[in-house]
């Protein structure tokens, strides 16, 4: 006959501290989450990426913008614009968080578009 042994019970909280704190265990971790953000991340190839995740039609956005449809579907055409009107467009699909990712010396900088457009503005 086996003899039962009984587990004490763990905390998840507890548990998770445990494992993390094995050596080199955190960084992994860390690896693994940065790599997940960079999967889930969605590549924009053009604006009409960010309207269709908005889940707008280019009429929809037209009378947010206060425009007509044709004005919306050339600036998804554009591939040079201004900072404004980049701007007016984000708002208008709905986008609360603006910034673009640059890489510099194999650093990945963070540019937040809404800060530019304070200055552009004022």
């Amino acid at each position: 006959m086996r003899k039962m042994v009984r587990k004490t019970f763990r905390k998840g909280n507890d548990r998770l501290d445990h494992i993390l704190a094995k050596p080199g265990m955190a960084e992994r971790v860390a690896e693994i989450r940065e790599a997940s953000a960079r999967e889930d991340r969605i590549y924009a190839m053009n604006l009409a990426t960010i309207r269709k995740a908005a889940e707008l039609t280019q009429d929809e956005l037209a009378q947010r913008l206060g425009i007509d449809q044709s004005v919306v579907s050339k600036t998804e055409r554009r591939e040079d614009m201004l900072l404004s009107t980049l701007m007016d467009y984000l708002s208008a699909a709905g986008v609360e968080d603006a910034k673009m990712v640059v890489h510099v010396n194999g650093r990945e900088i963070e540019l937040d578009l809404r800060s530019l457009q304070h200055h552009v503005q004022g």
